[in-house]
C-alpha cells in the first residue's frame, strides 16, 4: 500500500466548528470528496486498518487516495495522521497536508515541500507524531486577528471574506489534483502560486 496519497484536511469535529476559521483544511477535503464524487465514512470502515477509529476518510481507487479529516481536536491531529502514514507503508512523501495560516491573508494560498509548524497547533502535533517535517504542505490564509488569536480562529468567515474562500478552496483542490496527477510540488507551487508570492 506505498502507493496510496494521503490528502488531509485539518479542523475540528462538529457541527460548531464547522464554516470556522480554523476549518478551512476540512472544506478544502469536502470540496476535492464532492468533486471526485466520494462520500466520507468513519475509519473503522477502512478495509485492512486496525488504526484508532478517529478519523473520516473518502477514498478513490484512480489513483489510490484517501482524503482524510482527523476527528481529533487540531492540536492533536497527529494521533489520527501518523497511524495512517504507519499503514500506508510509512513513506511521508506521499502526504499532503491542508490547513489555515493566520499570517496570509483570507484567501491567499502557500504551497511548501516541507517545513515548519509556523505555530500551527495541528501542524505542530503532525510533526512531533511524525518526527519529519519533509511532507507537503497547502497553508490558506484567514487573517490576522486584531485581538484574541484564539476566538479569531474559532469565527466564522463573513462577507468578501467568505467569497474569498470560497475561492481560495476552489484553487487549493485544483492544487491537490495537480499534485496527486505529476507527483511534482515544485510544479505544483509554480503553478499556484503567483510570481511575487514564491518565497513566502
Amino acid at each position: 500500500m506505498t502507493s496510496t496519497k494521503l490528502i488531509v484536511g485539518l479542523g475540528n469535529p462538529g457541527l460548531p466548528y464547522a464554516g470556522t476559521r480554523h476549518n478551512v483544511g476540512f472544506e478544502v477535503v469536502e470540496h476535492l470528496a464532492l468533486h471526485e464524487g466520494l462520500l466520507f465514512f468513519p475509519s473503522d470502515r477502512l478495509d485492512g486498518y486496525g488504526g484508532p477509529n478517529n478519523f473520516l476518510f473518502a477514498r478513490s481507487h484512480v489513483p489510490d487516495v484517501l482524503f482524510v479529516q482527523p476527528l481529533t481536536w487540531m492540536n492533536k491531529s497527529g494521533e489520527a495522521v501518523a497511524p495512517l502514514v504507519e499503514w500506508t507503508g510509512g513513506d511521508i512523501s506521499n502526504l499532503f497536508v491542508v490547513y489555515d495560516d493566520l499570517d496570509l491573508e483570507p484567501g491567499k494560498l502557500r504551497i511548501r515541500a516541507r517545513g515548519g509548524h509556523g505555530g500551527q497547533n495541528g501542524m505542530r502535533s503532525i510533526i512531533n507524531h511524525l518526527s519529519s517535517d519533509c511532507f507537503s504542505r497547502l497553508r490558506v490564509g484567514i487573517g490576522r486577528p486584531e485581538t484574541d488569536a484564539a476566538r479569531h480562529v474559532l469565527s466564522p468567515f463573513e462577507g468578501a471574506e467568505r467569497t474569498a474562500i470560497d475561492n481560495a478552496v476552489a484553487k487549493a483542490s485544483e492544487a491537490v489534483l495537480h499534485w496527486l496527477g505529476t507527483g511534482d510540488i515544485d510544479s505544483t507551487m509554480s503553478r499556484f502560486h503567483s510570481r511575487w508570492n514564491l518565497n513566502v
